[in-house]
């Protein structure tokens, strides 16, 4: 069913995701549908979308089950509830995904803010 609505949806339209964003990075984030936290994923998903929109080949999201956080740029973990203490937030999660698709990209604010506190870390 979710197959032909997207048959449906898709009619027409000849580009495929695949050829219209070669070489980009895919972002997932995976979650727990008994903890209740789409919406949390959906947020995250969203940030990285507004700040990487035209730099990202995907954002999707994965329910999951047991408590799971995880969040995955072109399969390496660089996000995970348990190893990293809780969630991450927007600034945080933004210099990780900036730091490996385009580490000289500057996130504005977020990165004068940190370089006013002295919280950068050095390279």
């Amino acid at each position: 069913m979710v197959k032909l609505a997207l048959d449906e949806a898709t009619a027409g339209n000849n580009a495929s995701p695949a050829t219209t964003s070669p070489g980009k990075p895919h972002i997932t984030i995976l979650y727990c549908t008994q903890c209740n936290w789409l919406l949390r994923a959906g947020w995250m998903a969203q940030e990285l979308l507004q700040t990487f929109g035209d730099s990202l080949a995907q954002v999707g999201l994965i329910p999951g089950t047991g408590g799971i956080f995880e969040i995955r740029l072109d399969g390496a973990l660089i996000w995970e509830r348990k190893r990293d203490g809780g969630f991450p937030g927007p600034k945080e999660l933004k210099q990780r995904v900036r730091d490996v698709i385009d580490p000289d990209r500057d996130l504005g604010h977020l990165d004068r803010h940190a370089a006013k506190t002295g919280a950068q870390n050095p390279a």
